[in-house]
């Protein structure tokens, strides 16, 4: 008989999720949407906080469609709502992505007539339909909307993509009619075209269904929403080691940081590898009950090193708090709050 292998010790890094701020979030995306709905994208493990944590707040909050990009996130969705509910955006590029599609029933997003030609050949069925109007990555080309490849497809939801609903533009204008269009020409169910910015540009881009993502989690893409989003996301580290160190003396690789003065300075559990990247080291603190602990020196992959000054009284296993507030322009170090999501490495994620 083998004894059972020991559980890990805890982890030295949190991440908390705040399942009330989520579920806030996506009830006044939704309510935004006006005569629509809002659904979610929850491609990239959820923007980085995790499948398992973040669908079922969703779904519980009344969501009823979900967005991913690749088949590959697909499984980890329908663990937790009906696959039907689930829309793959990057759409059928294979024979064999058409059979996961009818095997696991997931919902294909066809971006081109091969695409729709290839759904087709398969067997055809529901699918989503994305139109470019402008932004030029995923979907059919206006000039092929009357093709017989696309008369032939069970178009549920007609969509396109917003390229610049963060700014004021006329273009967001031109997209939405673009957008109206190619409703009179293509047979559909429901029109979508609103991402999270796009929820606030108001009503007459909402359509049947918006697809907010960035804001679900507690980004402000416009300040239209500075007042409607809650943060979601909470980053703890543990303090592992305090030293002092002297005038002179430098800390981390390349000595960026010299001691002009006698410093305690401690070495804290998150890297680079966590998603916390050097690009964000110059200029930002970690925190302990409001009190600023400045980065000092580069970030490492599995630490960084900071300033006690300001608090004296820490010792290693204290928790400190990392900064994630992605809603803040100042924490981000010009890194978009997307980014600043979906790089959370995979340490912050385990229990």
């Amino acid at each position: 008989m083998t004894d059972a292998p020991l559980p890990p010790p805890p982890a030295t890094l949190r991440l908390t999720v705040d399942r009330d701020a989520l579920a806030a979030n996506w009830r006044a995306l939704d309510a935004l949407s006006g005569a629509g709905r809002a659904g979610a994208a929850v491609k990239a493990d959820c923007y980085g906080l995790g499948v398992d944590p973040c669908v079922p707040v969703l779904r519980d909050a009344g969501c009823t469609d979900f967005f991913v990009a690749h088949w590959s996130e697909v499984a980890p969705v329908i663990a937790h709502v009906p696959a039907a509910q689930v829309a793959v955006l990057h759409g059928v590029l294979s024979e064999a992505e058409c059979a996961y599609a009818r095997a696991t029933g997931a919902v294909p997003v066809i971006n081109s007539l091969d695409q729709a030609r290839r759904w087709s050949a398969s067997g055809g069925g529901r699918c989503h339909l994305m139109v470019d109007t402008g932004i030029n990555r995923l979907g059919i080309a206006l000039a092929e909307m009357g093709d017989p490849a696309i008369a032939a497809l069970d178009v549920d939801i007609l969509m396109s993509h917003l390229a610049s609903a963060d700014e004021r533009t006329a273009m967001n204008r031109m997209q939405a009619e673009l957008l109206r269009e190619a409703a009179d020409t293509i047979a559909h169910r429901r029109l979508s075209l609103a991402n999270s910015a796009g929820v606030a540009l108001g009503e007459s881009f909402a359509f049947d269904l918006t697809r907010p993502g960035l804001a679900l989690y507690g980004g402000v893409p416009r300040e239209e929403l500075a007042d409607v989003i809650r943060p979601v996301v909470r980053v703890e580290a543990c303090l592992m080691q305090t030293r002092q160190i002297a005038p002179g003396e430098g800390v981390g690789y390349n000595a960026t940081f010299i001691a002009n003065t006698h410093m305690r300075v401690g070495t804290v559990s998150i890297g680079y590898a966590d998603g916390f990247l050097r690009a964000r080291g110059p200029g930002n603190a970690l925190s302990h009950q409001g009190r600023a602990l400045p980065i000092l020196g580069k970030v490492s992959m599995d630490m960084v090193v900071v300033d006690l000054a300001a608090a004296p009284d820490l010792a290693p296993g204290d928790w400190l708090e990392v900064p994630w507030d992605i809603a803040s322009a100042a924490q981000q170090s010009a890194l978009s709050p997307y980014e600043m999501l979906t790089v959370i490495g995979q340490r912050l994620r385990l229990p």
